[in-house]
């Protein structure tokens, strides 16, 4: 595989000011992030590996944040794919509006539980992958299990949906929602996280 990655129009922003930026947003909305720092080089790469893409042309990603994990897609995912990121805070909306271009993404601030309606919106069909790093732990029974069925059903039969949760909580139901659930574990990250590969 060697894609040419779309260089940014826009000045990349600094990881001090990634950083702060992420931390005041955890202070006002602990329950929304699962930690105080955004995602390690470690942990981004462990959990975007073993995505298919070559292949790959609709991607999304519930809860970019500051977009960590959102410019390690961008730079490995086909030149004919797209991006759609779904990210419910306006902070995280605006910064990643200033500070990423690209023609292949579509930053969308809504909720992931209307992740089929978005879809549809933005005229694309099934997804190739779905992306998550919210804290799927620390949310209520009803919707977390909600996001993982609409989940489900907006992936492609070939498709998967990667995590990575700081607690192995989400795990049953995963297993009980996806056909297959692979696990894995990341200690070089803070805090070190869970991992699960889960497909349809």
């Amino acid at each position: 595989m060697d894609f040419q990655p779309r260089t940014s129009e826009k000045p990349v922003p600094s990881q001090r000011s990634q950083w702060m930026l992420f931390a005041r947003n955890f202070f006002k909305h602990p329950r929304m992030l699962g930690s105080i720092i955004p995602s390690s080089g470690f942990l981004v790469r462990r959990l975007l590996d073993q995505a298919d893409w070559e292949n790959a042309r609709v991607i999304v990603e519930y809860g970019p944040g500051v977009g960590t994990i959102t410019r390690e897609i961008l730079a490995r995912m086909h030149p004919e794919a797209r991006l759609i990121v779904v990210e419910t805070n306006e902070d995280f909306v605006d910064f990643l509006n200033e500070t990423l271009f690209d023609p292949r993404l579509d930053v969308i601030h809504d909720s992931a539980e209307n992740v089929a309606d978005i879809l549809s919106d933005h005229g694309l069909g099934a997804a190739d992958h779905v992306v998550a790093g919210l804290p799927f732990s620390t949310m209520p029974d009803e919707l977390r299990v909600s996001l993982f069925e609409g989940s489900q059903q907006a992936l492609k039969p070939t498709g998967s949906m990667l995590i990575y949760q700081f607690s192995p909580k989400a795990k049953a139901d995963l297993v009980r929602i996806f056909s297959q659930v692979r696990s894995d574990f990341e200690p070089l990250n803070v805090p070190p996280a869970h991992c699960y590969f889960c497909t349809p």
